[in-house]
């Protein structure tokens, strides 16, 4: 028996060496496959098709070079998405930023892609690519955290600094009309809904409070003790006092971000900052359960 144990034992152990490796694949491979994987067309053109694939592959491994179906670099993300659906772009970023139709950042509707800057060498060349979704929300493979991921354009300075070129690629007849219901993304926080253009401030009633989702052009600014913080949510003129009370209860840290907006006082509500985000998704499941139920993360570069 001692005998089996000893031949089993090794075995097992390069099984389980194994099997992780191929879970954690390498995000920059000594020899990246450069050969184009086209992708099957699974889906019709349209912004529903799309939702499904991005809820489908948040948290697929970043790789070098790569576009699906399992991992992916940030182009050959977008690729996949659209090639999916029988659209065909390019296959690198700074090709897929001279193709499709071009709109302003305030134009952005979901499906739209964008492109950024992010060479410290070159302010104009296009390095990254992601997908908008909504309410500043976009979906990208991540070369920092390695993955598929959402990012969001209202509380990243770096994101907004290099936002360069936004374009369109899906058919107009794909447009949802006002009337229709929107696709929604289960993000690891909240539930991101497509939106009409960012135009103006967006206006809503919920809890007897006030929200607003401010435009692209607003950006908060980093703190040295983290980036990562609890949105409550964003009011016109100051926060109620008992919305406050709850948070001194709990024993959490907050501050106000005020400023103007079309002649009346904009506040944002945020608990931290937090310097990691798994201690930031704790707080954020009490905020949920104690709080605001409609919390989520917002992180400020």
């Amino acid at each position: 028996m001692k005998k089996l144990t000893y031949i089993l034992l090794p075995l097992l152990i390069i099984f389980l060496l194994s099997a992780c490796s191929q879970k954690k694949p390498s995000h920059h491979p000594k020899n990246p496959n450069y050969h184009i994987i086209k992708p099957k067309v699974k889906y019709k053109p349209g912004k529903k098709s799309l939702a499904k694939m991005v809820k489908k592959l948040q948290g697929s491994p970043y790789v070098w070079a790569e576009e699906g179906p399992n991992n992916f670099d940030c182009s050959g993300f977008t690729y996949y998405l659209y090639g999916s659906m029988g659209i065909k772009i390019p296959r690198v970023a700074r090709n897929q930023a001279k193709v499709g139709k071009r709109i302003a950042a305030n134009e952005l509707q979901y499906g739209d892609l964008i492109f950024f800057a992010t060479n410290k060498r070159s302010s104009r060349r296009i390095t990254h690519v992601g997908m908008y979704l909504g309410d500043g929300w976009f979906t990208h493979a991540s070369t920092v955290k390695h993955e598929v991921i959402y990012s969001n354009l209202f509380t990243s300075r770096y994101y907004k600094k290099r936002l360069r070129i936004c374009r369109r690629y899906l058919p107009s007849t794909t447009r949802i009309a006002s009337n229709a219901q929107t696709p929604k993304i289960q993000t690891p926080w909240k539930a991101v809904k497509a939106v009409e253009p960012i135009r103006k401030a967006k206006i809503t009633l919920q809890n007897k409070a006030i929200l607003i989702k401010a435009p692209l052009k607003e950006i908060e600014q980093s703190s040295s003790r983290g980036n990562l913080y609890v949105q409550v949510g964003s009011f016109i003129g100051n926060p109620k006092t008992t919305l406050i009370n709850k948070i001194k209860r709990y024993g959490l840290h907050y501050k106000i971000i005020k400023f103007p907006r079309d002649g009346k006082q904009i506040s944002k509500l945020l608990i931290g900052p937090y310097k990691t985000r798994a201690s930031t998704v704790s707080v954020l499941s009490q905020v949920r359960e104690s709080i605001q139920k409609d919390a989520f993360i917002a992180e400020i570069r």
